[in-house]
């Protein structure tokens, strides 16, 4: 299968991510690059869901849980569709309809907002399990950071999920292995995250986040396991496509200057 539309859409987030970020000397590009692909697959070719209708009952939700992501999150959202481009011209600035953290606030397309880190899989529990209730096909999909899984308020939601079976719940991690602080397995290691999700009574895959084919070959098999949820662990790089900012944690925090920029979208479009 050819993804060349998905492809395309990845590239266009990343460069509209490095743009905003760069104009509003903002933080996060790292993490917003490390989920292009991630979000690229969702949107062009898994969620069901309608531009000119956000609120259409039967849609499948997305929830971005680590919403420091905010600015490649709303260039999705734009190239799709829900938001106008003009827009992200003004991400991070003062009366800016965009924040730096996800706002849902008058924002079509976005479900909750998000950033204080280890809401998003409780509040995406509570809408699978009313899906059930209500006996709804929609799906749920949700985007945690690797980070992220330090919160405590993710493993009761974890415990919850499979106690509810709920199979209508996918959760992918954004396994970039760098943290606000430092590598992951040096602050609080997560191996074998794979094992601890399956012990906790999900199903489990591990993929290529960066690999489209990949990443769209799990996304169309959930659930994995019938009457469990899911849990993608996508392995991938903090500044994925540009190569001075790849692995690097100064990324987490910095935003590019005019050259920098300049040399990362030239990098992103010859590739």
């Amino acid at each position: 299968m050819i993804f060349n539309n998905t492809a395309t859409l990845a590239k266009q987030i990343r460069i509209h991510a490095l743009k905003m970020t760069a104009n509003a000397k903002a933080s996060h590009i790292g993490s917003c690059l490390s989920m292009a692909e991630l979000l690229a697959v969702l949107y062009e070719d898994i969620l069901r869901i309608k531009c000119e209708s956000p609120n259409w009952e039967d849609r499948d939700r997305f929830i971005l849980s680590k919403g420091h992501g905010a600015a490649i999150y709303y260039a999705v959202l734009a190239e799709k569709g829900f938001i106008p481009k003009e827009w992200l011209n003004n991400f991070a600035e003062n009366d800016s309809k965009l924040s730096a953290h996800v706002n849902s606030h008058n924002i079509p397309g976005i479900e909750v907002s998000s950033g204080s880190l280890g809401h998003g899989l409780p509040i995406a529990c509570g809408m699978a399990l009313a899906a059930i209730a209500s006996k709804k096909n929609y799906k749920i999909y949700v985007l945690l950071s690797d980070g992220e899984l330090d919160e405590g308020s993710n493993w009761e939601s974890i415990l919850f999920a499979s106690h509810h079976k709920l199979s209508n719940l996918t959760t992918i991690v954004d396994y970039n292995k760098t943290q606000g602080l430092g590598d992951v397995k040096k602050i609080l290691n997560l191996e074998p995250l794979e094992e601890k999700f399956k012990a906790f009574g999900w199903s489990s895959i591990r993929v290529d986040g960066h690999s489209i084919h990949e990443i769209h070959n799990s996304l169309t098999k959930m659930p994995l396991i019938k009457d469990k949820p899911t849990v993608i662990i996508a392995d991938t790089i903090k500044g994925k496509g540009v190569s001075f900012m790849e692995n690097s944690l100064k990324w987490h925090y910095c935003s590019p200057n005019p050259d920098e920029l300049k040399k990362a979208i030239s990098e992103i479009e010859n590739t």
